[in-house]
């Protein structure tokens, strides 16, 4: 775990709305931002803690320093705590420093190699309103981050610095841009030379000939490129101090040969770190791109100012043309001033809707036309599908993905892929596989911790179109369980490289092959003539199948029509398992007991006896609430009074007639968003509040410009009265609602 205090180099630049919008910006990334936790606000909400924090700070008119703590908790790659984990570590580190008593805003982000965990504390406190800076931070964060390694079984992560500043200042640099630092250029290239220098003739001679220049500066020395970059003698090495350089050399003589013009064998550019792979075409390509952005921003803008423009123009023409349209068909003064009214009032809206629209086109190419640094525009350009910047990520620094990873055994090959969250500076790509995280590092595949079933699917079938059929599976007794599930779920033509996990699946595999063999039916002859003949299911489990279809559909509609019972009936017999019914031909299994001759007890569930009674997955799902029925349903199971089959369910009546209302409305010229019944699709969601339409609760759940219309039941109604209209939601694989923050008051 590391500790890192965050200092804002500007004072006049430090701004905890700033900082606190930046953290809680998921960034359009399904998988970016994790839990967000507010502490000691009485804030609801991000935006109303940010206003409280302000005015904390606000309060405070002596302190002239930076009144905002920014901290960073970072985790080894692979290390991925439980959310108790990282709260309780949150706090402790807050209160290590002071500031258990302060507000203060916190979220997880996702999006990188290293789990990590922005905190924005307000160093103004709430109550006493004085400005706390921990003394030495850097000595705390250690001692605790040692501390809380071994209380939590963490990673152990050295703690004891033993560079400068500078150093790190230059190592970040390196690591973050992917350029080359004077100070790395100076170690990796002369350092060597300018310490065996005997005489200060030969350390001037050999500064010249790698493009530097010694110059003697306040009390110390500074080396000086020919791009005028400058670094500290003593931070390139402890020997090239001043009081180290005069002990072994005298004292300083400055270069008698100053100003002539010496060619050097070599000098410091900020050319890329040297890589495994070779970089010249994609950096001339990244110059080039930095060199025309000013241009290919300008002629973009133009573009988006120019078709704004053209839109205000036509919406003024389409105002001229109905204000004439009025003058001349109005009939009355106070009707016309009505309708000039509402003309009016209609342009303005529509000019303001044009000019947000450009707003935003505006940012948009800000954002795209930015000056990025060398690894920035390599995982742009990997996002968009170079693959050459992706090797150049990927020989940077191997990810090395550790935990719950699958892998193949064979080389990595390009193929069908989910879509693309994010690509990290490692060359880390994040699918989106459902709501669950699959990353690949070139190598492996890594499946996030709350990977649903359908994600652990995808996880498997993109390793098997990368890498193989042969495939290694690495991690928890419990993963590896999961995917032997995930592995026999999907059917996938695979192989597990363990021989334990191999033998496994096929034992579940031949099992569940067993089992639908033996429950398939005979189809012989004609179907659907009666309750009795070969391959013939009884007619209360078609009734049964019925209604649990138009459950699963949740539309009010029939999910197989009268043509398609039979097959209905098929497919609910595979998914139904047949107990056991003793020896072969000793009597007949539950299903096919109680035909025609008892017809009149099918309504009702009779336990006979032991050796009847049905387990659960045998009887019907409307068993145990059933209404009144008649027992003259022999024949057809269609349409009628007690089947339930062709009615539309509460919750689906109320949404519908939610929705028409709205869309009336919407029709008629109110500035209303189109609405309408949810569907599972891609996009995030917001919510936007409920409504209740004859006793049916309805969620509002905003994607896009488009707002879906979701029946809800009333537990889930009182929990979303905690939810802010605008927060991010997620819909789960079982459909019901879940926020994407979280929150501690």
């Amino acid at each position: 775990m590391i500790l890192k205090h965050v200092p804002m180099r500007s004072l006049g630049k430090s701004d905890f709305a700033e900082l606190a919008n930046y953290i809680t910006d998921a960034q359009s990334k399904e998988h970016r931002l994790g839990e967000v936790r507010l502490t000691n606000c009485h804030a609801a909400t991000v935006g109303d803690a940010i206003t409280e924090v302000l005015a904390t700070q606000h309060t405070n008119t002596r302190a002239t320093g930076d009144k905002t703590y920014h901290l960073l908790v970072s985790f080894p790659p692979g290390e991925n705590p439980p959310a108790a984990v990282l709260q309780q570590v949150e706090e402790r580190v807050c209160a290590a420093l002071g500031y258990s008593e302060h507000q203060r805003i916190s979220a997880v982000h996702n999006d990188t190699d290293h789990l990590h965990i922005h905190i924005a504390i307000n160093k103004i406190h709430p109550v006493r309103n004085t400005m706390h800076e921990p003394f030495q931070a850097y000595r705390t964060m250690a001692d605790i981050a040692v501390k809380l390694e071994k209380e939590f079984g963490l990673q152990q992560v050295n703690h004891s610095s033993k560079r400068t500043l500078a150093e790190g200042r230059a190592g970040d640099m390196e690591h973050h841009a992917g350029v080359e630092s004077l100070v790395g250029w100076i170690r990796r290239e002369c350092l060597d030379e300018i310490t065996n220098a005997q005489t200060w003739q030969e350390l001037h001679q050999v500064m010249r000939e790698n493009g530097l220049e010694l110059r003697s500066r306040a009390n110390g020395f500074v080396i000086e490129a020919s791009d005028g970059t400058m670094v500290k003698a003593s931070t390139v090495a402890r020997d090239l101090s001043r009081p180290s350089l005069e002990a072994r050399l005298g004292p300083f003589e400055a270069s008698p040969e100053r100003q002539a013009q010496t060619t050097a064998k070599r000098q410091y550019r900020k050319d890329p770190i040297r890589l495994r792979v070779n970089t010249v075409e994609l950096y001339a390509k990244y110059r080039a791109d930095q060199q025309s952005l000013t241009t290919a921003r300008g002629q973009a803008l133009e573009r988006a100012r120019h078709r704004k423009n053209r839109l205000i123009e036509a919406a003024k023409r389409s105002h001229r043309l109905r204000r004439a349209t009025i003058k001349v068909v109005g009939e009355g003064r106070t009707t016309k001033k009505l309708l000039y009214a509402q003309a009016s009032k209609a342009l303005r809206s529509e000019i303001q809707a044009i000019n947000k629209q450009f707003q935003q086109e505006r940012a948009a190419l800000y954002a795209e036309h930015s000056r990025r640094t060398w690894v920035d525009w390599l995982k742009k350009e990997a996002h968009h599908g170079n693959t050459e910047a992706l090797a150049a990520l990927r020989a940077r620094e191997k990810a090395g993905l550790k935990g719950n990873t699958i892998r193949g055994e064979g080389q990595a090959k390009p193929g069908h892929a989910p879509a693309v969250d994010n690509i990290t500076k490692k060359g880390t790509i994040i699918f989106r596989a459902g709501m669950s995280a699959v990353r690949d590092d070139g190598d492996r595949l890594q499946v996030s911790r709350e990977a649903t079933r359908e994600g652990l699917q995808e996880a498997l079938r993109l390793a098997m179109q990368r890498y193989g059929n042969r495939i290694t599976v690495n991690g928890t007794v419990e993963f590896k369980a999961q995917m032997i599930r995930a592995a026999v779920d999907s059917q996938l033509p695979i192989t597990f490289t363990d021989p334990a996990l191999e033998s496994r699946r096929q034992a579940l595999l031949n099992k569940e092959n067993t089992h639908e063999r033996t429950e398939r039916p005979e189809h012989r002859g004609r179907t659907g003539r009666g309750a009795g003949g070969p391959g013939q299911w009884p007619l209360a489990d078609q009734h049964a199948t019925g209604a649990a279809a138009v459950a699963r559909a949740g539309d009010g509609r029939p999910a197989a029509g009268r043509g398609d019972r039979a097959d209905a009936g098929i497919h609910a017999a595979n998914v139904h398992r047949k107990p056991d019914v003793g020896r072969l031909g000793r009597k007949p299994p539950p299903q096919s007991q109680h035909r025609l001759r008892a017809l009149s007890e099918l309504g009702v569930v009779r336990i006979a006896g032991g050796s009847e009674v049905l387990l659960p997955r045998d009887v019907p799902r409307h068993v145990e609430q059933q209404g009144t029925q008649p027992d003259h349903a022999l024949r057809r199971a269609i349409s009628r009074p007690g089947t339930g089959v062709g009615q539309t369910p509460p919750g689906v009546a109320a949404a519908d007639k939610y929705i028409a209302e709205r869309e009336a409305k919407r029709l008629k010229g109110f500035d209303i968003p189109k609405h309408s019944r949810y569907t599972a699709g891609d996009g995030a969601l917001t919510f936007q509040g409920t409504r209740t339409i004859e006793g049916q609760a309805l969620a509002l759940l905003k994607r896009g410009d488009e707002v879906m219309v979701m029946p809800i039941d009333q537990a889930t109604a009182r929990r979303l009265t905690r939810i802010a209209v605008g927060d991010a939601v997620s819909i789960t694989a079982k459909g019901s609602i879940k926020t994407s923050k979280g929150r501690s008051r």
